[in-house]
């Protein structure tokens, strides 16, 4: 369209908001100009159109009807010496819109045939239902539909078990069934930006599902990369009828649980779960508020809620990537502040709003929960007091602001029912070390003994993922057999266990922080008590009782024979 006029013309436009009235359109609707005219990448906005007596037009969404480029299509087919049709613009709505757009050569099949692009849609939308099902049949976390647009066939992905996965059943999905089932599934989206699903922008929104009987949330984020738009969709499970696991279940110790619990029990001051993405920081929040009495009121503020906590009031606030409604967050607060709860979790610590949010509210004398991303307990301070969060240092140095501070992750728990020792290990045909490297019997019998030297935890108390798995724990996801689940290890630090970490916090000093952390007394690796552990520490402990393979340990906290120890057998 290079060349056209870019000043706009008022034209008269016709709306066509039924499919009744686009089949009555006298001369009919014939098919779509997009290919023809190679003006593809604005069919999420408006497309050229061809009718029964060969004259043209363009279809368009109401809020693109007065664009440039609206006027440059027209423009476009008017150079071309085509006959332009009376009016010759026509608004439609979206899903009439997209209707249309797909059905790109089928549409008049479809008016001889009513309801057969109905079914289309409605055969789309069985189709997501059925992805989503298989992902929370599966437990997974995360779906993501990587759009190939220059290939035929694409692929959905999937996040179970802390790992990013594509089952063979779909490896292989129709490109131009996948961007026909995304653009079907926009329309159920709530809190969106834009009308349509465009591949060509990053779309935030969120839409409800029943899977199995539960209501599910399924919160879309899309990325449009150079091959075409990746959409991740985040599984929320709002249901209230789900029974909640303990603190226990989710894999925190008898010395862990008492911590939190301690913490809870006291009034004021702030406990906050870090962690990196995915590793279950919301899971344990609502783990911990729905342990708390029922005399006490809750509250949340979450963008959005991840999960049903029947005894509190939750809210729902979006929150946009361009931080443009930061009013309507700030009105939600105060509204908050006079509800007189006892206790309140704002989800998510990410930016400078809530880092004010956090100040005001844990200077008030409520108990408040929330979340931040930090790589370790220790490193939850510094992330508040970034220049992204500016918490003032001061501020959470000052008693009773901080509590409880936990760092967590998830690894991946053995099948206790078919886990290899250490002996069938070697003996079996799959001895690749954490790199994916086959080692020989002598080099995984010094990496034992390396363990024991640095740890003190014998080769006979090791368990390995037997990579065949058994009945119990079968599965068609990649890399998933011989996994029971996921487990949680943690470092916790506590006022009233280490206050003079708390004292050094208002210094300013890390070095000296790691230094004292460092020094704290503590347990051998095997024993139970987790208090002054590191989350290293506390995977060790699992890896001793056969719970966790030692190479999940190396892949996350790095290679046993390059730890510092000057003994360590590097080979």
């Amino acid at each position: 369209m290079k060349g056209m006029s870019s000043v706009w013309v008022q034209r008269p436009y016709v709306e066509l908001s039924t499919r009744s009235a686009l089949k009555s359109l006298k001369p009919p609707f014939v098919k779509t100009l997009m290919h023809e005219l190679d003006v593809v990448a604005l069919q999420s906005r408006m497309f050229p159109v061809c009718f029964g007596d060969n004259s043209v037009g363009v279809f368009v969404l109401e809020a693109f009807r007065n664009e440039d480029q609206t006027q440059a299509l027209l423009d476009l087919l008017e150079a071309q010496g085509r006959p332009m049709a009376d009016p010759g613009l026509y608004v439609l709505p979206p899903a009439l819109f997209l209707a249309v757009a797909q059905g790109d050569g089928l549409l008049p099949r479809a008016v001889k045939e009513p309801g057969a692009r109905e079914i289309l849609g409605s055969a789309l939308s069985g189709i997501m239902t059925e992805v989503i099902e298989w992902a929370v049949s599966k437990k997974a976390s995360d779906i993501h539909f990587n759009v190939q647009r220059l290939l035929a066939e694409s692929s959905i992905w999937f996040t179970i078990a802390g790992r990013y996965v594509c089952p063979p059943r779909y490896a292989h999905f129709p490109t131009a069934t996948m961007l026909d089932m995304l653009a079907v599934t926009w329309m159920e989206v709530q809190g969106g930006n834009g009308a349509v699903f465009d591949p060509s922008i990053e779309q935030e929104g969120r839409f409800v599902r029943i899977c199995h009987g539960r209501r599910h949330v399924i919160r879309w984020a899309s990325l449009a990369t150079d091959a075409g738009p990746s959409v991740c969709m985040r599984l929320l499970r709002l249901d209230t009828e789900a029974v909640a696991p303990t603190l226990a279940e989710l894999g925190y110790l008898p010395s862990q649980v008492e911590l939190f619990e301690d913490a809870r029990l006291s009034q004021g001051g702030a406990i906050i779960l870090a962690g990196t993405v995915g590793s279950g920081k919301s899971t344990t929040i609502a783990s911990l508020l729905r342990a708390i009495p029922p005399y006490r009121k809750v509250i949340t503020l979450e963008d959005p809620a991840e999960y049903a906590i029947p005894n509190a009031l939750q809210n729902s606030v979006a929150r946009s990537v361009q931080g443009d409604d930061l009013i309507m967050f700030d009105r939600k607060l105060k509204s908050i502040k006079r509800s007189a709860m006892n206790d309140l979790l704002i989800g998510e610590i990410r930016d400078q709003a809530a880092g004010r949010a956090f100040v005001d509210l844990a200077a008030s004398g409520v108990s408040l929960y929330t979340t931040v991303h930090a790589g370790s307990a220790l490193l939850i301070p510094e992330r508040l007091c970034s220049s992204f969060i500016g918490i003032p240092r001061d501020f959470l140095a000052a008693p009773g602001v901080l509590k409880l501070l936990v760092y967590q992750v998830l690894l991946r728990e053995l099948c206790p029912h078919c886990s290899l020792d250490f002996v069938e290990f070697l003996n079996s045909s799959a001895i690749q070390c954490a790199r994916h490297v086959n080692r020989s019997v002598d080099w995984w019998r010094s990496w034992s003994s390396c363990i024991e030297r640095q740890f003190s935890i014998s080769s006979a108390s090791l368990r390995f993922c037997n990579v065949s798995g058994c009945s119990q724990c079968e599965s068609e996801v990649p890399m998933m057999t011989g996994i029971k689940g996921r487990t949680v290890v943690a470092e916790m630090l506590s006022i009233t266990q280490d206050p003079e970490l708390f004292f050094l916090l208002g210094r300013a000093d890390p070095v000296e922080m790691h230094r004292w952390v460092a020094s704290r007394d503590k347990m051998p690796c095997a024993d139970p008590n987790m208090r002054g552990k590191s989350a290293h520490e506390c995977a060790l402990y699992k890896m001793s009782r056969g719970q966790i393979d030692p190479r999940e340990i190396e892949s996350n906290f790095g290679m046993f024979t390059e730890q510092s120890s000057p003994w360590c057998n590097r080979a």
